[in-house]
C-alpha cells in the first residue's frame, strides 16, 4: 500500500527513539450505550436538523411504488401511456390518470466498520463519524415510518451481521448497538478490506428495491466498482465517502515517523520534512480522489462526503440542498415545452 511513497531503500531503514504512528485502531475503550449514543445525536444533530429538511422529502428518496391520486382530461401534452382507457369509453372523452409516488421506502446500509474505518486525526474517527451518519439517517427515515436495515462488514468478505428493515425506536437502539458493540481488531488481514464481495453480497439480500448507503472511506484493492454500478440499477444508491484530513495532506512538521497500515499491517519510516516526500503524498491523495469520483460517476451514484472536522448536520443540509437542485433540474429537462415558451 506505501509503494507509492517510497523513494529509496534509506527511506525504510529503522532508526531508534523514532516515534511511531499507526493506522490501528486507537486503546480500545467501552462502547457507549445505544440509548445514550441515540440521545446524544438527537441534541446534537437532529435538533440543529429539526425543520430545516422540511420539503425535501420527496426530491432526496422515492419509494418503489405509485398511487393513484385524480383522474383529468386529456391534454395536448399528456402522455398516452397514462390514458385510463375504461373511463375513457364510458365519458367518450380521453381521460388520463394521475398518480403519486408511494413516499414508503425501505433503506439499507452497507456500513464498513474495517480497521482503516477506525483512524482519526483529530478528536473525531471515521468509524464515529460512519455509526453518526447511520444512527442520523435511520432516524430522519423511521420518524416517517420507512423501515431501515444494515449489513454490517468488519474486514471479512462477509458480513459481520445482517439487521433486517424494520422500524421503530428500539429497531433503531438495535442498529446503534451492533454498530458500537462491532470490533474490527480481529479482522486484520494481509490485504485491504474487500469492498467488491461486500457489495455483492448486498446484491442477493437486497431483493426489492431499496435507498441503500455504502458508508465508508472506500480504500479497497479495485474490483468494487463494478458490483456498486450493478447495484445502482435496481436500487438508489448513495455512497457515503469518509474523510481525514490527515488522508489528503500530509503535515510538515512530524520529522521521522514509524507508520503503519491498519489492516496489512505494512510498516515504512517516513520523513515528513521531506517536500518530495509531501508531494508524492499530496499527488497520489489527488488521483486516488479524482478516480474514486470517477468510479461513482460512472456507475451513477451520488457522493455525500463526511470530514472528521466537519459539522455533521452542516454536510447533510448541503447533500440535502444538491439532491433537491438536481432533482429540479431533472425535472424541468423533463417538463414539455408549451408553444407560448417557444423563441425564434
Amino acid at each position: 500500500m506505501f509503494s507509492f511513497l517510497r523513494k529509496k531503500p534509506t527511506e525504510s531503514a529503522a532508526s531508534s527513539g523514532q516515534a511511531q504512528i499507526s493506522g490501528l485502531p486507537r486503546a480500545k475503550t467501552a462502547a457507549p450505550h445505544a440509548e445514550q449514543w441515540l440521545q446524544r445525536l438527537e441534541w446534537t444533530v437532529l435538533k440543529r436538523l429539526d425543520g430545516q429538511l422540511q420539503g425535501d422529502y420527496r426530491s432526496l428518496f422515492r419509494g418503489t411504488g405509485l398511487v393513484l391520486a385524480d383522474l383529468r382530461e386529456y391534454q395536448a401534452h399528456d402522455d398516452v401511456r397514462h390514458i385510463d382507457w375504461n373511463v375513457t369509453a364510458r365519458m367518450q372523452t380521453p381521460y388520463v390518470r394521475e398518480h403519486q409516488e408511494d413516499r414508503e421506502i425501505a433503506a439499507w446500509f452497507v456500513l464498513d466498520l474495517s480497521a482503516s474505518v477506525a483512524f482519526g486525526s483529530g478528536s473525531t474517527s471515521k468509524r464515529e463519524l460512519a455509526c453518526s451518519i447511520v444512527t442520523v439517517l435511520s432516524k430522519l427515515l423511521s420518524q416517517h415510518g420507512n423501515r431501515v436495515g444494515l449489513m454490517l462488514f468488519t474486514g471479512q468478505p462477509s458480513a459481520h451481521c445482517v439487521v433486517p428493515a424494520r422500524s421503530g425506536r428500539r429497531h433503531l437502539l438495535h442498529i446503534a448497538h451492533q454498530m458500537l458493540r462491532a470490533d474490527p481488531a480481529h479482522t486484520q488481514a494481509v490485504q485491504t478490506s474487500p469492498l467488491g464481495p461486500w457489495l455483492m453480497q448486498a446484491q442477493s439480500v437486497l431483493k426489492r428495491r431499496s435507498a441503500v448507503f455504502v458508508v465508508s472511506d472506500f480504500i479497497s484493492p479495485a474490483g468494487w466498482e463494478k458490483p456498486l454500478a450493478q447495484l445502482a440499477r435496481r436500487h438508489e444508491v448513495v455512497a457515503v465517502r469518509l474523510r481525514d484530513p490527515l488522508e489528503m495532506a500530509w503535515p510538515d512538521t512530524t520529522g521521522m515517523l514509524l507508520v503503519q497500515d491498519a489492516e496489512s499491517g505494512e510498516q515504512l519510516l517516513v520523513d515528513g520534512n521531506d517536500a518530495a516526500f509531501r508531494q508524492r503524498f499530496a499527488q497520489h491523495a489527488q488521483d486516488r480522489e479524482a478516480a474514486l469520483l470517477d468510479s461513482l460517476a460512472q456507475a451513477g451514484v451520488d457522493c455525500l462526503e463526511l470530514n472528521t472536522d466537519e459539522a455533521l448536520d452542516q454536510a447533510l443540509l448541503r447533500f440535502a440542498q444538491l439532491r433537491k437542485r438536481a432533482s429540479q433540474l431533472s425535472a424541468a429537462s423533463k417538463r414539455p415545452m408549451a408553444s407560448g415558451d417557444a423563441h425564434a
